[in-house]
Parts: C-alpha cells; sequence; structure tokens
C-alpha cells in the first residue's frame, strides 16, 4: 500500500485533525494571516481539492482550529483543577499547565489573537471572546471559593483577578515570542505567579 493510498483511506474524523494539526504547525512556522490552504495541501502531499472537501472554506477550518484549542485547553487545565488540593492550589495547577500547554503549540497565542482573523470573521471572534471569559470566570469563581476559605483577602476583586491572571499568561507570551531564547517562557513564568500570588493573598497587619 502506498502513502497515498494510506491517506485516501482515512476516515472523515481522521482526515479533520490531520488538517487542523498541520494548520497549527504552519501558523506557528509561518504565522497565521500567511497560511494558505495550498500551504497546507503541499504539507499533507494533497491537493486543494481534497482539503476542500472537508472543509467548505479556509475559515472553517480556523474555526475549527480554534475549538480544538478550546476543547485540548480546557481539558489540560481542567485536569490540573482536578487534582488540586485548594482552590489556590487549583489556579496555579492551572496557570502552570497553561503555560505548558503554549510551550508545546507556540503559534496558539497568534491564533487566538490574529487581528487578521477577527476582522475577518464574527463567528471566529465570538468563539475567542467565549473562550476567555469562560476562562476568566472559571478563576473567578476559583478565587471566590479561595475568599471564603479566607485563602484570599476578603475584599479581592475576584473578576479583576481573574483578568489579570488571563492577562499574566498574555503578556509572558507575548515577551517570549519578542525575546525568544533570552526569556523562556516557563522559567518566567515561574518567577511571575508568585508575585500574583502575593497581591491578592491576605496580609495581617500590625496595629
Amino acid at each position: 500500500m502506498n502513502q497515498e493510498t494510506a491517506k485516501r483511506r482515512l476516515s472523515t474524523e481522521e482526515r479533520q485533525s490531520e488538517i487542523i494539526r498541520v494548520s497549527i504547525e504552519l501558523a506557528a512556522e509561518k504565522g497565521v494571516d500567511s497560511v494558505t490552504t495550498q500551504d497546507m495541501a503541499d504539507a499533507m502531499k494533497l491537493t486543494q481539492g481534497s482539503i476542500f472537501r472537508h472543509f467548505a472554506t479556509k475559515d472553517d477550518i480556523w474555526v475549527a482550529v480554534v475549538e480544538w484549542i478550546r476543547d485540548s485547553l480546557m481539558k489540560v487545565v481542567g485536569k490540573a483543577a482536578a487534582e488540586a488540593t485548594d482552590p489556590m492550589d487549583a489556579v496555579e495547577r492551572m496557570f502552570n499547565a497553561h503555560i505548558a500547554f503554549i510551550g508545546k503549540h507556540p503559534a496558539i497565542p497568534r491564533l487566538l489573537f490574529s487581528e487578521l482573523l477577527h476582522k475577518k470573521n464574527s463567528r471566529l471572534r465570538q468563539l475567542i471572546e467565549g473562550i476567555i471569559s469562560g476562562y476568566e470566570a472559571k478563576i473567578a469563581g476559583l478565587l471566590d471559593e479561595a475568599k471564603a476559605q479566607s485563602l484570599v483577602s476578603a475584599d479581592l476583586d475576584s473578576q479583576s483577578a481573574a483578568v489579570l491572571y488571563i492577562g499574566m499568561i498574555q503578556g509572558l507570551v507575548m515577551q517570549s515570542t519578542i525575546f525568544g531564547g533570552k526569556r523562556a517562557l516557563q522559567q518566567e513564568a515561574r518567577k511571575i505567579f508568585p508575585i500574583f500570588l502575593h497581591g491578592i493573598k491576605s496580609h495581617s497587619r500590625s496595629i
């Protein structure tokens, strides 16, 4: 059996998964805005027609990619939270798991914050907004639980702290992209998170 015959025998779901994987790899290599369906076809040794048999448009591919990111990331951080001993441990484990996930898939931030994708496709924009707002809500909920357990300051604004949490990740990714090997993502993350914790935890005041 030759390679082309093996490719033709992939199921629709398997082929779609392969297209999603290749799209993410190409986005990491070339940047989201530069990836074409011909690039995808070439990388898979297929024709463009084969790509469009599984996705009607290029935008549909990016929607599927973002849905994969959402499902994969939520699975990773959900598993991390499930192993936690308390709400703050869950927040920290989710942070570390998220950073590790980005380390394995460096194109993901480019995809989620690509201005071109946001402008071209309202469905993509709404999907990405839903990912971010849902994630913030999860973190805010954990921080509310932490307040109830006196693990953080009683007057903590949980929603704003959740926004800051997401912002830390975005900032770390941006700096890692700009500075490259000079600032390793996971190494910088280990330095930053304790500062976040210090800012939101209860602090006794001397009288």
